[in-house]
């Protein structure tokens, strides 16, 4: 087995967090601009700021630093969704029942999507350049951490706030579940202590060539199967169900009796869920931007409640 190092990944999970880690999610959105269309990458210049070049790996993470400000401090639920489920005896993710009003990550998937769409038809008539319009930039880095951050199971939990509040021990280090599922597992994985910011770490270019060979335990196609623009809230549900299984077939059915993780047979267990996650948020990113920029989708209304009926969840409706 390859040990993950605990020196190294102190200050990464010393506190709570709620996304992958920063450079994981870079990578993820390295990793899908290798299957953007021509088209879609042109589109991608035009909407975002000239400094991120039109690459997704280098505005993959900007929610999670934009919701740490005073502007994008409302979006901070928009990152996950929190599940009235009890896993491992039963998991199931409803939309009217567990969005609340103040927004989780399928209303923010559904709206971003929305405004995008308006964006790319102004981006192809020469009217958005070079980012100038903020909205239609926001809206491209929003989908491109959003649709990583669906792919994570502990985006897609109830427990203990996401695993935030479960406490663990990884590598000798106290941490909590969710930091282990954002970046522990995958580092130990791909042995390293974390992964660079600047262009596509080896893992993930091959984990690149694996989605191009169909080489993981579920068919590729099948992680595509609901990418219509159109239908934006029930692909986002069904990205949620399919990520929220993992937590009644792994994250907790598990014993953890106060075991090291690392070393426990926990985190070798969770090597191939965590790497097929990723592959799917980089699939499904690509896949998304490159069906809004080629418009051949059939528009219909979207009209979101986000008024929950589960009244006694983790947000008591709110």
């Amino acid at each position: 087995m390859r040990l993950f190092q605990v020196a190294v990944a102190v200050g990464l999970i010393a506190t709570p967090t709620l996304a992958w880690n920063t450079d994981v999610h870079q990578q993820i959105g390295y990793a899908a601009e290798e299957f953007l269309t021509p088209w879609t990458r042109v589109i991608l210049k035009q909407l975002l700021e000239p400094e991120a070049k039109g690459s997704l790996g280098r505005v993959a993470a900007w929610a999670d630093s934009y919701r740490r400000t005073d502007e994008g401090e409302s979006t901070n639920t928009w990152h996950y969704i929190d599940p009235a489920d009890d896993p491992p005896s039963f998991c199931n993710v409803h939309y009217y029942r567990d969005c609340t009003k103040v927004g989780c990550i399928i209303s923010a998937m559904t709206n971003q999507t929305q405004i995008l769409k308006a964006c790319i038809k102004d981006a192809k008539l020469g009217k958005i350049r070079h980012g100038e319009n903020a909205t239609c930039a926001n809206a491209a880095k929003f989908i491109a951490h959003f649709t990583s951050d669906i792919a994570q199971p502990l985006h897609v939990s109830g427990i203990a706030a996401g695993g935030n509040g479960f406490p663990v021990t990884f590598g000798g280090v106290e941490t909590n579940l969710h930091a282990v599922w954002d970046g522990q597992i995958i580092y130990s994985l791909a042995n390293v202590s974390r992964f660079g910011n600047e262009t596509i770490h080896p893992f993930f270019q091959d984990m690149v060539k694996r989605i191009k060979l169909d080489n993981y335990f579920t068919p590729t196609a099948d992680w595509v199967t609901c990418t219509n623009p159109s239908t934006p809230l029930p692909c986002a549900m069904a990205w949620a169900r399919d990520t929220n299984e993992w937590t009644c077939d792994y994250v907790y059915s598990q014993i953890f009796n106060g075991t090291d993780l690392a070393t426990s047979g926990y985190a070798k267990g969770a090597w191939p869920i965590v790497e097929i996650q990723a592959a799917k948020a980089a699939l499904r990113m690509a896949t998304w931007f490159n069906r809004l920029v080629d418009g051949l989708y059939k528009e219909r209304d979207v009209i979101l409640d986000t008024v929950p009926s589960w009244i006694f969840g983790p947000m008591e409706g709110a």
